[in-house]
């Protein structure tokens, strides 16, 4: 008798045990009943992409992607979706028939997502964005902010050139600021972003002036370890709107699970739970 294949997903990177999406993904497959598995791999980058190539003859229907890998499995993919092409970079893999592969980007569909859920007032259109790091997290902020009409993106970095390369890639509504004027910015910004690992568990502090927070504005870190960082404990005080940077992760796999599984889940509090589990 002939059984439907359970279908296989999960995550990529190095290391990977830190990784809170096998929680997230498991916590879905169980809520829809769903018989299918999501699982952490290690993958050094050396074995990238014959790992690749094999996983979908083991029944994996796609992964999910993160560093170091995210720029690299581009080189790899049959086909790319227009925001990872704008982006750079990919975080999701589809497998389709024949072992062929789709790439994405789902990171700034997850930030903005997570912008509006957890500030519904906010508008693209209220003022400028203050985005902080330019990195590849950056990338995919700029990128959903602008597609969402902010008109002006205020760009800082620690190093310069770095944020000047965004600005070649995003146009007009990029200005780039040096970092020892960052502080500056903030009071004139409608929304400000850390999209660096400043204030993460382990790291440095942000080491930004923040006494241009002031209320009206909406301020959110892509950090979410902890949940609040000192940015938002500063935005918070001052009377801003914070928005933690958990739910980008929640809604970044939405897209994904969906294609995978067939089923498109929804982010509540059980959900924000398992994934801080």
């Amino acid at each position: 008798m002939t059984q439907p294949r359970i279908p296989l997903a999960g995550v990529i990177g190095s290391p990977i045990a830190h990784s809170r999406s096998p929680l997230l993904h498991g916590h879905w497959l169980r809520t829809y009943g769903i018989r299918g598995h999501y699982i952490p791999m290690d993958v050094h980058e050396n074995d990238l992409e014959r790992v690749l190539r094999t996983l979908p003859a083991m029944g994996f229907v796609g992964v999910n992607v993160t560093v170091p890998h995210k720029e690299k499995v581009m080189a790899f993919a049959d086909q790319i979706t227009d925001r990872a092409i704008l982006i750079g970079a990919a975080n999701t893999l589809i497998f389709r028939n024949a072992g062929s592969i789709l790439a994405d980007n789902t990171d700034g569909y997850g930030f903005i997502e997570n912008l509006r859920s957890g500030a519904p007032d906010w508008r693209a259109e209220s003022g400028p964005a203050l985005v902080l790091g330019a990195g590849g997290a950056a990338r995919a902020v700029i990128s959903s902010l602008v597609d969402a009409g902010v008109p002006e993106v205020v760009l800082s970095n620690r190093t310069r050139l770095r944020a000047e390369r965004l600005k070649a890639d995003f146009g007009h509504r990029i200005r780039v600021v040096d970092w020892v004027q960052a502080g500056s910015a903030v009071k004139d910004a409608a929304l400000v972003v850390n999209t660096t690992s400043l204030g993460m568990s382990g790291q440095p502090a942000l080491s930004v002036p923040l006494d241009g927070l002031h209320p009206g504005m909406v301020v959110t870190d892509l950090v979410y370890t902890p949940l609040e960082t000192g940015l938002l404990a500063a935005a918070r005080k001052a009377g801003c709107t914070t928005v933690d940077g958990l739910g980008m992760l929640l809604f970044q796999a939405v897209p994904g699970f969906e294609r995978w599984f067939g089923t498109r889940p929804e982010i509540d509090e059980a959900t924000r739970a398992a994934a801080l589990k």
